[in-house]
């Protein structure tokens, strides 16, 4: 065997089979969702009811945000350019960072964190929560996951904890998610409400997921979102003109129910 040689084991490729993990890709077609083919790829099994329920939940859940976050101004500024859906894509994508999305990762390393100081000093969780936050006070350390420049009660949010309770995935890690909510109140006299990437933080160390996976499931999710605005930037308008940031209108169908 080749010095060369190394192994995987996320897919296996034989003459006229694919399988994912162990299952022929075939069979997943029709019988398992897209949200559960996620989990599979990266946990290596299927996901319960429940879970597949959450995940589905997490990926429709940060779908889009309008024209104004970073990631789709640069897309679609990229469309203007005349640049192919791809470059346009991955313009958009690689502007998720560490403010933009990348709050996902902070807010499960802060939950994570307060967890372990509860874990090993035998403190209650909201004890470790209030030490935790206070430590952050004096470093001017910002906490991830908390509060939203438009949403003063997230509805994604809500909704999110809402299956999770129902489903009976929401355990220490909501319940750590809602002290700090209430801690941080408590701390600065200012209410910063739980967003959506709070939510979801919470709910991927409910299901065990690395903090470094977090920001994936952000990507996943926005993903067809940036490719609508681009393909609207490159249908609907014409190339390189000057796209303002805010000043834009909502064209689209009338508020509907399901």
């Amino acid at each position: 065997m080749s010095e060369l040689h190394w192994k995987q084991s996320i897919t296996k490729i034989e003459p006229n089979k694919v399988m994912l993990r162990g299952y022929p890709i075939d069979e997943l077609m029709g019988e398992k969702s897209y949200a559960e083919c996620v989990y599979l790829a990266l946990k290596g099994e299927l996901p319960s009811v429940s879970e597949a329920k959450v995940i589905n939940a997490i990926l429709v859940s940060s779908i889009d945000h309008g024209a104004t976050p970073p990631s789709a101004l640069a897309a679609i500024t990229s469309a203007s350019t005349g640049a192919p859906i791809n470059a346009a894509l991955a313009t958009g994508i690689l502007s998720i960072n560490k403010y933009h999305g990348g709050a996902i990762e902070g807010a499960m390393r802060t939950f994570l964190h307060i967890a372990e100081l509860a874990d090993d000093n035998d403190y209650e969780l909201s004890e470790a929560v209030e030490r935790l936050l206070s430590d952050y006070r004096v470093e001017n350390k910002r906490v991830m996951g908390f509060g939203h420049r438009i949403h003063t009660d997230d509805p994604r949010q809500k909704r999110l904890f809402a299956m999770a309770k129902e489903a009976g995935l929401a355990g220490k890690y909501v319940e750590i998610a809602e002290l700090v909510e209430a801690e941080l109140h408590k701390q600065i006299g200012k209410k910063l409400p739980i967003n959506v990437d709070g939510a979801i933080a919470a709910l991927l160390c409910e299901m065990d997921f690395p903090p470094e996976l977090a920001n994936a499931f952000f990507i996943m999710s926005r993903m067809p979102g940036l490719v609508a605005h681009i393909h609207e930037e490159q249908t609907d308008h014409k190339p390189m003109r000057k796209i303002h940031p805010t000043d834009h209108d909502y064209s689209g169908p009338d508020e509907r129910h399901l």
